[in-house]
């Protein structure tokens, strides 16, 4: 019995790379805008933390990738590059122009196989996707789910109440602020349909549930 022979490796060189340029484009997308655009000085719509968010992605989309046996090397490209385009273009186009970006750097930095860009930018112009994930590539299916995962859970539960500061909020409506995490956590993981992914959601949404408790036994108002 021959042993299979992947048709590409990303190496950690490679991927490391693969990083820096990605990082590298997004501070530069924010250097580039012009008066009157979206609000960079807001976190949500900054270099750093679209960066950590995707790095959040990769690591997510990697775990679900290697429990349901998809191409790890796909996935994690794939993943790192899904909102290299997301602060220089508007939401509905951000999906195709990260695909541009990716093959743009995959033709011109190393000899991959034309099959593997293919599938690595599909799965970067099909991560917005709202239908049933079973209709995607596996891999596409993983980003997706990370993409969902990251926005809920500890995570999902920090990022929400440091938004209460930008929103002027009192932590009185923290409770508020924590069913929001926990009802977009629902959403996403009733779209999550690998067994891997929806392990990670249900421990995820345990997360926020025992903060939601925490908040109603010591913050007496609310």
């Amino acid at each position: 019995m021959g042993v299979e022979i992947k048709e590409t490796r990303v190496t950690d060189a490679e991927f490391e790379e693969m990083k820096r340029f990605v990082y590298e484009y997004l501070a530069a997308s924010v250097q580039k805008e012009t008066e009157g655009g979206r609000m960079r000085w807001y976190p949500w719509h900054s270099a750093e933390y679209r960066f950590n968010h995707i790095l959040n992605v990769v690591e997510l989309a990697e775990e679900i990738a290697r429990g349901e046996g998809a191409d790890v090397d796909i996935t994690r490209v794939a993943a790192l590059f899904h909102d290299v385009a997301k602060l220089e273009t508007d939401q509905e186009l951000h999906a195709e122009a990260g695909a541009r970006v990716a093959r743009e750097y995959l033709e011109a930095r190393a000899d991959y196989p034309e099959s593997f860009i293919s599938q690595v930018c599909r799965a970067i112009e099909h991560h917005s996707y709202q239908g049933d994930l079973t209709d995607l590539a596996l891999e596409t299916q993983c980003l997706i789910e990370a993409d969902l995962l990251d926005k809920i859970g500890a995570n999902g539960t920090t990022l929400m109440l440091l938004r209460m500061g930008y929103e002027a909020r009192t932590h009185m409506q923290a409770d508020e602020m924590v069913d929001r995490v926990l009802e977009r956590g629902y959403d996403a993981a009733s779209r999550v349909k690998s067994d891997t992914g929806q392990g990670i959601a249900h421990q995820r949404l345990k997360r926020a549930k025992w903060f939601s408790e925490w908040l109603e036994d010591e913050i007496a108002g609310l």
